[in-house]
């Protein structure tokens, strides 16, 4: 099984993956950490997608995502799992990131890409605030049965 786990910084992506990893005994993939799998870039996407793709009905890989490029390396069949949280959660999660400071042109940056994911196709929609993580990670291991 892969599970796609996208949506913009600070919404609780890892947060969901490191839960949802536990109960399914899964590996996880973050960002580029494809890189590691092969000398160049190219290659590298190449081998990432193959393992994606023989993973569909095979071993359980969680791929987070934060960036709308990777969305194409998931294959289809995929679990697709949206995470949104509101503006204000996501600025206060970011200070925390960066010590109790959020500088304007940051807040700036995550006031422009807000939003950037809602009309992306998904399975599942979790809602940051409002969402049980627990809850998530039954419905999606039901999905696998």
């Amino acid at each position: 099984m892969v599970i796609g786990i996208f949506g913009e910084s600070c919404t609780g992506k890892s947060t969901l993956a490191d839960k949802l990893k536990e109960s399914i005994n899964a590996q996880v993939y973050t960002g580029k950490d494809y890189l590691r799998l092969e000398k160049n870039e190219v290659a590298a996407k190449q081998c990432f997608q193959r393992k994606l793709r023989e993973a569909i009905n095979g071993e359980n890989i969680i791929y987070v995502i934060s960036e709308k490029e990777h969305l194409p390396l998931l294959p289809e069949g995929s679990i697709r799992v949206l995470v949104t949280a509101d503006l204000e959660l996501i600025k206060t999660r970011f200070a925390q990131r960066m010590h109790g400071n959020l500088p304007a042109s940051v807040a700036a940056m995550l006031e422009r890409k807000h939003g950037s994911f809602d009309m992306e196709t998904h399975d599942i929609h979790v809602i940051s605030e409002h969402t049980n993580v627990d809850d998530v990670c039954r419905k999606i291991a039901a999905m696998n049965i």
